[in-house]
């Protein structure tokens, strides 16, 4: 399966980011191109394997918290960082009125191509579009705030798009495994993780990257006038929850 060309991508989407490796990344899997190995460069230890097939799974491919966090959802859902759609085609085969908000236009062209029918080519925090019952972010979704102060600007950006009963639902992990044999950072919250991509010959831009432990988690949260409520709890210290509006 082929997309259209380049510059009707960039016609159709005009958030296109030239250097968005990643979506290179996810277009030549799509495409049945030849794959070389998406890296993934951390400031924490030794570049990893982004495998560029977990994101184009299906629902029996999906590991627990991520079929549970879909159980949960209901109304008119805003699915944020969609990546390829993998969720949002589940809910939306539901029946469910799902829409896909997501910033790699590389992702959104797939997206479409692959029958997801509401994509919005958007910033989280610049959108601003309808009322939603429920908002979903998967595999750490969270971390766009990129810094634990940001979380402070998520939540109230996100009480702005969700209808009184609506819920938000996420997850992320608790990072402080990488420190059992080195000193926590002083100079910024421990799950703030700077990120690049690297795939063929290109490298991306450094992004940062949040994820938050469930305490600090919680404590933001009631600080923002939200409740919360665990939802999962794994081994690996990765956790799902769903927060409303107190």
């Amino acid at each position: 399966m082929h997309l259209q060309n380049q510059d009707q991508v960039s016609k159709d989407f005009p958030f296109f980011a030239r250097m968005d490796v990643f979506g290179k990344a996810l277009l030549d899997y799509f495409e049945n191109k030849p794959v070389s190995t998406l890296w993934l460069y951390n400031t924490y230890g030794e570049p990893e394997e982004m495998p560029v097939d977990i994101f184009f799974r299906d629902i029996d491919d999906m590991p627990e918290i991520e079929r549970l966090a879909l159980k949960y959802c209901k109304g008119k859902i805003l699915d944020v960082g969609a990546g390829v759609g993998s969720h949002a085609l589940l809910l939306q085969n539901k029946g469910m009125d799902v829409t896909a908000l997501e910033i790699s236009t590389a992702a959104c062209a797939i997206m479409k191509e692959r029958g997801v029918r509401k994509v919005v080519n958007q910033d989280f925090f610049t959108f601003n579009t309808g009322k939603f019952d429920t908002i979903l972010l998967l595999m750490n979704g969270i971390g766009l705030c990129s810094s634990l102060s940001n979380l402070n600007t998520f939540l109230r950006h996100a009480r702005q798009l969700l209808e009184p009963n609506g819920s938000l639902i996420f997850d992320s992990s608790d990072l402080s495994y990488l420190y059992q044999t080195q000193p926590f950072p002083k100079d910024h919250y421990y799950g703030e993780i700077g990120y690049q991509y690297q795939y063929k010959d290109q490298l991306g831009e450094w992004f940062q990257w949040l994820y938050v432990d469930q305490y600090t988690l919680r404590e933001v949260a009631e600080e923002e006038g939200w409740n919360f409520e665990l939802l999962l709890m794994e081994a690996t210290d990765q956790y799902l929850v769903k927060l409303t509006l107190a």
